[in-house]
């Protein structure tokens, strides 16, 4: 009699798992999800594009520890640099970042002001892709 009790439960507990699994998509996100793309997509293989002014996103590669004798960390800087050449866009990218530090550190790519460079050129360019995009989409309308 035990057996019989034990198989029921089991396929009590197989019938309420299966049609949570049925909802499911195959990376264990349920179908309609906040976070879906534009074409449902959605996990790992999904990630969407930054909204606003996320300058942190240019600059997550930079260090949070704050140095004794630097006014911040480097991340706080950088995003500092970031909001500056976003707000001065005539600007060239070597004089919004002149104030960063020439000197090499072993084990980091680069200085921290070609880092700088580097990271204004990319918002830059994104801004110009960004604004061709709104261009293109009112011309069609």
């Amino acid at each position: 009699m035990k057996s019989h009790l034990k198989l029921i439960l089991a396929a009590a507990a197989v019938a309420m798992f299966v049609p949570a699994m049925a909802l499911a998509t195959p990376n264990g996100h349920s179908q309609g999800h906040a976070n879906s793309g534009p074409t449902g997509a959605t996990g790992p293989e999904y990630t969407p594009a930054p909204q606003g002014n996320a300058y942190g996103v240019a600059c997550r590669g930079e260090s949070k520890e704050h140095h004794e004798g630097e006014k911040g960390t480097a991340f706080s800087r950088c995003v500092t640099a970031m909001a500056h050449a976003a707000n001065h866009p005539n600007q060239a990218p070597g004089q919004v970042c002149k104030g960063k530090s020439k000197k090499h550190v072993k084990g980091e790519k680069g200085t921290e002001f070609s880092r700088c460079v580097h990271d204004v050129v990319k918002l830059r360019q994104q801004e110009r892709k960004e604004q061709q995009e709104q261009q293109e989409q009112q011309q069609g309308s």
